[in-house]
């Protein structure tokens, strides 16, 4: 266990494009041993779309243990569902502060809020999305995965992107997801992406940036 109740995440940001107050705030989720830089260049290709947008990409809590200069939301030595669960679960507090506190210093509330989360991000973003006391506007997750559906109190929307020829996170866990979101009465949309192994690609964030729009608009 990591004692992380006490830190303050904290990464990159994008004010919005307008130069305005923000309308909406969005928040990535990097995938592990990666940092806030790696998907804050995302917040460029958005802000066009969506100009009245605050974007903010933390550093996940811990280092990375299998890559030092990186961080991870969680431990990935142990891929079990048990263990990727309590994981999600130490770092839920302090995630949740986070999203508070921006949100606060914004003056915004939840249903302006959407998190983009990518691999190791998509799972953390899943977990406190549905576990949040107030729906957020919507949840986009590029090759990730649904851990736990203990606790489930939220249904915000939610879109889900994965290449079928992802190496790292398997394509079927889209469909696992799916079907465990719709039996919580979750509004959740899929799009398989051809040939595309774990990453993104510019067809899904332009998917990713239409349901933002929808969402935050």
């Amino acid at each position: 266990m990591h004692n992380i109740e006490h830190i303050t995440l904290q990464g990159p940001e994008v004010k919005p494009a307008s130069g305005g107050k923000a309308k909406s705030l969005v928040v990535f989720m990097h995938g592990v041993g990666a940092d806030g830089n790696d998907l804050i260049g995302l917040a460029s290709f958005l802000s066009s779309r969506l100009p009245d947008t605050h974007f903010i990409s933390p550093n996940a809590p811990q280092q990375c243990d299998m890559s030092p200069s990186g961080y991870q939301w969680f431990s990935l030595r142990d891929w079990s569902p048990k263990s990727m669960l309590e994981g999600a679960k130490e770092s839920a507090p302090v995630v949740n502060m986070f999203l508070d506190m921006q949100l606060k210093r914004l003056g915004l509330t939840d249903d302006k809020l959407a998190l983009v989360g990518f691999s190791q991000g998509t799972m953390m973003s899943l977990f406190i999305s549905l576990r949040r006391p107030h729906t957020l506007a919507g949840v986009a997750g590029f090759s990730g995965a649904l851990i736990g559906e203990e606790g489930i109190v939220s249904k915000p929307p939610i879109c889900l992107v994965h290449g079928n020829a992802d190496q790292v996170v398997p394509f079927a866990a889209m469909g696992l997801a799916e079907a465990v979101l719709k039996k919580h009465e979750v509004e959740v949309q899929t799009h398989a992406r051809r040939n595309l192994g774990h990453g993104i690609d510019p067809e899904g964030l332009d998917i990713v940036a239409k349901f933002l729009e929808e969402r935050l608009k």
